[in-house]
């Protein structure tokens, strides 16, 4: 299929919008993921900081990362059904208005009541942004779904890479009051999410959407059943993934005795080396099919989060960058294997896989944080090594391919 630049989004032609790959659109929801997730991400990398303002214990940093992975959850699935049933390319910008609100009373949040309502509002932005952009970047793939899934998932994990590293070089040195710089970055989502709803109403009225295709050869029952594994693998990927973006930096201060601003180095390391894995996990399972790249990227993990645990400073920055460019390219082939299970559903399976990626890491660093309390950081990164051997679960997923073929 032949690609077509789309860099003008508002002007953007019916040609244009009805053939191939508009690949503007997806730098321009890649880039707005990136934002929002930098902006989220800010939350973890400054838990130092609010442990020692609020006096916190893991417990209650636990309830934090918990409060905003349960509204960044909840309403995305209602959002995506909604969303599919009527198109609202506007929603994008809404939501990111959210986030806005929420970073400004954090910068300001004077008890930890207060903070966990600005927490919940960039939580609630995420659930609005979410099931929308991911649909959103469907439209825009010219047919090659994992490429931009791929494409627009590592823009949230550069995000997320990038949050600690601006926490360390920004907030850290001024105090938690400059979070609302990063208030900026909002308004410049809102600018390109704008752009991008234009360009989705474009689209709608040059190219109506197609009626859903059945899943040849898939009984229900199979595709249920496929749908609750995909679950479990979101939660092994997910709640091991919370335990690095959580606790990583305490872990690495606790046994290492290192200092904040180092640590905070050593997450970015691996929140980069997931942005980077990313890339593989869409475009290889367009090639040769979503089950070889989610056999490999969970399961493939099990050796290297089993020996993080007993390695020294060097070892453990090595090996947690392999494990997450080796986890990270596993979400874009779950959300696109469960995407083809379910045919037009494109914004309820996207809205709720990644409300099931939040509100697992959620419950999973708040159970952590307990776990760290009555007993060592060390014990929670010891049992977490474990969970990538849920990926064995992955034999009972079907060929699709040779199921419609």
């Amino acid at each position: 299929m032949t690609a077509a630049t789309d860099t003008a989004a508002p002007t953007v032609t019916s040609s244009t919008a009805a053939e191939g790959t508009a690949w503007g659109i997806l730098v321009m929801l890649s880039l707005s993921h990136m934002l929002n997730d930098t902006m989220q991400s800010v939350i973890a990398a400054i838990y130092p900081i609010l442990k020692d303002s609020f006096s916190l214990d893991f417990g209650q940093i636990g309830l934090i990362t918990l409060c905003f992975q349960v509204t960044a959850s909840v309403l995305q699935p209602l959002v995506g059904i909604y969303t599919d049933r009527h198109p609202k390319p506007f929603s994008l910008a809404f939501g990111m208005g959210s986030t806005l609100i929420g970073l400004l009373l954090l910068s300001v949040a004077p008890t930890y009541g207060v903070l966990l309502i600005s927490v919940g509002l960039i939580g609630t932005g995420s659930s609005i942004f979410h099931p929308e952009s991911s649909r959103m970047a469907r439209l825009a793939s010219g047919g090659r779904h994992g490429l931009a899934q791929s494409l627009f998932q590592v823009g949230g994990n550069s995000g997320t890479a990038f949050g600690p590293l601006l926490a360390a070089f920004v907030v850290l040195p001024n105090g938690r009051s400059s979070v609302a710089w990063f208030s900026i970055l909002a308004l410049i989502g809102i600018g390109l999410l704008t752009r991008v709803g234009l360009w989705g109403i474009a689209h709608r009225r040059a190219r109506p959407a197609p009626k859903a295709r059945p899943t040849a050869g898939l009984p229900r029952a199979v595709v249920i059943r496929s749908i609750f594994v995909l679950m479990l693998l979101v939660f092994s990927k997910n709640v091991y993934l919370a335990s690095i973006s959580s606790y990583y930096t305490f872990y690495l201060i606790d046994t290492f005795a290192m200092p904040v601003k180092e640590a905070q180095l050593y997450l970015f390391l691996f929140l980069g080396s997931a942005a980077l894995g990313t890339l593989v996990g869409g475009p290889v399972g367009d090639r040769i099919g979503r089950k070889a790249v989610i056999w490999v990227s969970i399961l493939g993990v099990l050796p290297f989060s089993l020996a993080l645990p007993h390695l020294g400073p060097v070892g453990t920055a090595i090996d947690s960058v392999l494990i997450g460019l080796i986890l990270s390219s596993a979400f874009s082939a779950i959300l696109v294997f469960a995407q083809e299970l379910v045919p037009g559903r494109v914004g309820m399976i996207a809205g709720l896989f990644f409300g099931l990626a939040f509100g697992f890491g959620g419950l999973g660093a708040a159970v952590l944080g307990e776990i760290a309390d009555r007993t060592s950081i060390r014990t929670v990164y010891e049992i977490c090594a474990w969970l990538p051997a849920i990926g064995l679960l992955t034999v009972l997923l079907p060929n699709i391919r040779k199921a419609r073929g």
